[in-house]
């Protein structure tokens, strides 16, 4: 993209942002008359606070959902006597008569009751409309799952937050080795990590069985696909908010889970009358078990664990401290024909804390502050060559963010953070030494508005984020503007349409296991660009089915990719005692480049009745192009696919018997439940060898080696991938315990999918070899709650 297409772009974005304010600010004096009704949402069972749960006054058509501290304000409520209603997924609907007096503020603290009868609640909330029912939600192309629904779904060892996502559409693996989620075109590093509101780097263990997420201590998990408001920054894909459990303010409670390969425990606990802790720790044992039977596999285990206490100071005030760790090794060898050992050790960590201090300074005005740290440490160790390699990145982050609810039809929220980074990469090999260190300085300050110009059918929101990365011998300034629009068309259609401009500020060099190295942006490397473009339609077909369709198209400016000819480039800085070179910058580290992503995903659901689940499918196209790769012409990266489908059910089996003796009944659902996931997707793009020739690696070597000259860079592409999963468990009760004994069966046909390819040319006969993923994997696991 040109510089006056990227200008013109931008000055249109801030056009409409700057309208949208200066509306929503003539408005502001002819709102706000009448009372208000405001509180907190909880579970009555555990006292946790529920996000997300729909508030409304029916006759007034007045509605509002709760935040993610469960608080809720519903304003202009007109004196006299209303019925309030509460309604959320998996909860009976409450139902209260409210009365207020003119401009009276009423404060409310609603319990909500679990769903008796399971078979009526709502399975699947893998959407991104929160049902077109809902005339509070303004976020486009946002995904909210409940652990119950991850844990429905097949899964290689025990149910994954990540892996859950890439049933979805728009969501893709790379591999079966790896749980990385590549969002809409865009790589794992695009993506925002958020747990309890601490940035992770790292969300992946090794061998994508696990990801650094225990389902277990899961409250909620919420994925943006694109079009987030300016409250988030410094990534251009997604955002992935996690939040843990507060824990139980009612009783202890506990769940127990294991399996083939790991084990793990959830304790909560209620800390007095105003507060709860809830910790987890989970660790796996492929090095006691297959490990020990099976030389091919590899010495590896890896354990995380974490820990929140939430605390309320008063009616007004709360305190949350989370933190998490989590540690991984890994130690491969191999073994050559003269029986001489060599190999690579690894390991890496995580480690997270946040403190989050929530004030209600009136039923208006609501205010968040996090002081949050994060930090990613790896250490990689080869033998053969004697390279040793460290590298790490600390986060530490001060922000705060309020939300001001002026009337029904418009809401402020503005906020500041400030990050100080230190990123480090070292590495000691026989002929030199890599050092880099950054430790720039980041601060951002955001705003955005709701207004509802024709309330019940149009509704803006806008925002605008400004950001200064100052770093070595480099200060970025950048403004992003965003804008999403949603439109009813009546009571079950609905039109919502974004765009937004996105900065990132970090790179990274990706390493062949889950242990990435990162890097700032700096004298060398500016930061990298996007301007997404998103249009969306949904329809309520009926009270069990839902559609939608989004369309989509993300154009990226200064990306950048790793120089894999990065060390025969670079020149030195200076030397050490032993006079060999020290490379201290990034410069060359990258190339520079630009690229796009375009699609249209479609996504039919089914919440309720025997069987649950959803289809989904996504055309999509990712190309991007660098001046130093294939002649600056455009090429589709690995992640690349053109068509990918997901079938994800949940079927109550004895409901499914009684539909077959029609003898249909809301009676609950039986013990035994199975899931399926059936996956397809063209192959992935890879570049074909077009000839071998032989030849010495110096002048006058004996020793000859076989070189490649590639064709069209991934020119080709692997064989289509196809897999189905199965899960089948039971769920009873022993001795007072919940008890849920499963077997999961992972790549059901056994289908050997491709990998990669490899070339032999050594003989007169060149040899192709196709290399694959995960045969079948059976495992069998048993989860106890009490």
């Amino acid at each position: 993209m040109t510089g006056r297409l990227w200008r013109g772009r931008i000055h249109s974005i801030r056009w409409l942002v700057c309208l949208l304010l200066s509306a929503a600010g003539t408005t502001a004096e002819a709102d706000g008359a009448g009372g208000t009704v405001s509180g907190f949402v909880r579970d009555r069972a555990d006292g946790e606070v529920l996000m997300g749960a729909s508030v409304f006054i029916g006759p007034l058509q007045i509605g509002t959902t709760t935040n993610d501290r469960g608080y809720f304000l519903l304003g202009d409520v007109p004196a006299g006597r209303w019925p309030l209603t509460v309604s959320f997924i998996g909860y009976q609907i409450y139902q209260q008569v409210v009365e207020l007096n003119q401009e009276k503020a009423l404060r409310l603290d609603i319990l909500l009751q679990d769903q008796i009868l399971e078979t009526v609640e709502t399975l699947v909330r893998a959407d991104s409309l929160g049902g077109v029912g809902d005339r509070s939600d303004l976020r486009i192309s946002t995904v909210h799952l409940a652990p119950r629904d991850i844990h429905r779904l097949p899964q290689v060892a025990e149910a994954d937050v990540l892996r859950s996502l890439q049933s979805l559409p728009g969501v893709l693996p790379l591999s079966d080795f790896s749980s990385a989620l590549y969002v809409r075109g865009g790589t794992p590093d695009q993506n925002l990590y958020l747990v309890d509101g601490a940035e992770i780097y790292n969300p992946e263990h090794a061998l994508g069985i696990f990801s650094t997420f225990n389902t277990d201590a899961i409250k909620r998990v919420e994925l943006s696909k694109g079009g987030f408001g300016a409250e988030y920054g410094g990534r251009l894909s997604s955002v992935l908010d996690v939040v843990h459990l507060d824990g139980n303010r009612r009783q202890f409670e506990g769940v127990m889970a294991i399996s083939l390969l790991s084990a793990k425990s959830t304790l909560q606990v209620p800390l007095g009358q105003k507060g709860s802790l809830s910790g987890s720790l989970r660790r796996t044992y492929f090095d006691r078990t297959v490990g020990r039977w099976l030389d091919s596999v590899p010495d590896y285990y890896f354990y995380d664990g974490h820990l929140k206490a939430h605390v309320d100071l008063g009616p007004s005030d709360a305190l949350t401290l989370s933190f998490f760790a989590g540690r991984d090794v890994l130690d491969v060898t191999f073994s050559g024909p003269s029986q001489d050992e060599s190999g690579y050790a690894v390991s890496w960590r995580n480690q997270t804390g946040s403190a989050r201090y929530t004030h209600v300074f009136s039923p208006r005005i609501f205010a968040n502050f996090w002081l949050t740290h994060s930090r990613f440490l790896s250490n990689f160790a080869f033998d053969e060559s004697g390279m040793d390699e460290r590298s790490s990145i600390t986060d530490v982050s001060l922000r705060g963010h309020l939300e001001f609810f002026h009337s029904q039809h418009l809401r402020v929220e503005w906020g500041a953070e400030v990050k100080k980074l230190a990123a480090r990469f070292s590495q000691d090999f026989l002929s030199g030494r890599i050092d880099v260190r950054d430790r720039p300085l980041h601060g951002a300050l955001y705003s955005n508005v709701d207004w509802q110009p024709l309330p019940g059918r149009l509704t803006l929101r806008g925002g605008v984020r400004y950001g200064r990365f100052a770093a070595r011998e480099r200060t970025l300034d950048q403004v992003e503007p965003r804008l999403a629009l949603t439109y009813r068309l009546g009571e079950t259609h609905l039109i919502k349409v974004a765009t937004g401009v996105h900065t990132q500020y970090v790179h990274r060099v990706p390493r062949f296991v889950a242990a990435d190295i990162w890097t700032t942006a700096n004298a060398f490397q500016r930061g990298a660009q996007a301007v997404h473009y998103m249009a969306g339609y949904a329809r309520d077909m009926g009270r069990a089915w839902q559609f939608e369709v989004e369309f989509f198209y993300k154009d990226y400016d200064s990306l950048y990719q790793f120089n894999q000819n990065y060390l025969t480039e670079v020149r030195a800085t200076r030397y050490d005692e032993l006079d060999r070179p020290i490379i201290d910058t990034t410069q060359g580290l990258f190339l520079p480049g630009r690229g796009h992503a375009t699609g249209v995903e479609a996504l039919l659901r089914k919440e309720r009745g025997v069987v649950s689940g959803w289809l989904g499918g996504a055309l999509a196209r990712t190309r991007y192009a660098f001046d130093a790769i294939n002649r600056g012409r455009p090429f589709a990266p690995r992640h690349d696919r053109t068509f990918a489908f997901n079938a994800v059910g949940h079927v109550d089996m004895g409901g499914a018997l009684r539909w077959i003796r029609r003898q249909l009944s809301s009676s609950g659902q039986g013990p035994w439940s199975m899931g399926f996931h059936l996956f397809y997707a063209t192959g992935q793009p890879i570049t074909e060898p077009g000839s071998a020739y032989v030849a010495s690696i110096a002048p006058n070597d004996a020793n000859v080696g076989v070189f490649y000259a590639p064709t069209r860079i991934n020119g080709a592409r692997l064989p289509y991938y196809a897999r189905l999963d199965l899960s089948l468990e039971w769920r009873g009760e022993l001795a007072g315990w919940r008890v849920v004994p499963y077997l999961q069966i992972f790549n059901v046909g056994n289908r050997r999918n491709a990998w990669y390819v490899e070339y032999d040319f050594s003989s007169s006969q060149p040899k192709v070899e196709q290399v694959g993923m995960f045969p079948i994997l059976p495992s069998v696991g048993l989860r106890v709650q009490f």
